[in-house]
């Protein structure tokens, strides 16, 4: 696959790095375990593997947001209480 140029911003760079080096390493071991898919076909399920992971942590986040919501909710009710 040829290189995908992109201008980063300075202060995401470490970021697009480190997505960059898990991506590839996941699409390196894939192409390996999945000899018989195309290279596209295994991009494609790369790409899947972090969508997924990525909604399974937006997810998770919304729910410790809700979390941190009820108890701030329940603190603030108990404090009015005393």
């Amino acid at each position: 696959m040829a290189p995908i140029s992109m201008t980063v911003p300075d202060d995401a760079e470490e970021v697009v790095r480190t997505a960059e080096y898990n991506v590839n390493r996941l699409w390196i071991a894939w192409r390996n375990r999945f000899s018989d898919k195309t290279s596209k076909e295994v991009l494609a399920m790369v790409a899947y593997q972090f969508a997924k992971l990525y909604y399974e942590t937006l997810r998770q986040g919304e729910e410790q947001q809700s979390l941190l919501e009820n108890f701030e909710a329940e603190l603030d009710r108990l404090l009015e209480i005393e």
